[in-house]
């Protein structure tokens, strides 16, 4: 079995000017079309979500649209935790929290059902890439908005050179590879 560095090192392909020109986009799409490897990942993100004797210690996976529900909903079922999704603006049917925050080039909102956990819920925040940190610290106040206690963060990809473990200091947020 290839250790889990080789399958992010062969899974994730940076795709050069995508978005926009200059800059270097991570793709996850060899990744997620590789069972092994991805079971392996989604592995990987659950054991943030157990303590050290392997117990499970959360009751929620929120997954962050869009690339991180691809990431969350299977790690839910690995921990027999519920999933909760925190969508754009406008995406979820019923009441909602929302939070906005600053992009690079202006600003988006996010929301969460109001119902979406029960109070003292211990959540797992999953996200494809931490960037700038500004998405995550708009999830994490919507977890707290609802009365449920973030347990951590777990991104697949950190961008080390943006500065969103700075931006979230005093969070617990694990990669699985920084770049």
């Amino acid at each position: 079995m290839r250790s889990l560095d080789e399958v992010l090192k062969d899974g994730i392909r940076d795709i050069s000017d995508y978005p926009q020109a200059g800059v270097v986009f991570k793709d996850i799409t060899p990744l997620l079309a590789d069972h092994g490897g991805f079971s392996q990942v989604v592995e990987a993100l659950a054991a943030f979500g157990r303590d050290a004797d392997g117990t499970v210690v959360v009751d929620k996976v929120v997954g962050i649209e869009a690339r991180g529900f691809i990431l969350a909903a299977p790690v839910a079922l690995a921990l027999g935790a519920g999933f909760v999704p925190v969508r754009k603006k406008g995406k979820l049917p019923a009441a909602t929290y929302e939070e906005s925050y600053e992009l690079e080039y202006g600003e988006a909102t996010i929301e969460v059902h109001q119902d979406a956990f029960e109070p003292g819920d211990r959540v797992l925040v999953i996200d494809d890439v931490l960037a700038t940190g500004g998405t995550v610290e708009a999830c994490l106040r919507l977890v707290r908005r609802c009365g449920a206690e973030v347990a951590g963060t777990a991104v697949l990809i950190e961008l080390s050179f943006l500065p969103g473990r700075d931006r979230l200091a005093a969070e617990r947020v694990e990669a699985l590879v920084t770049v």
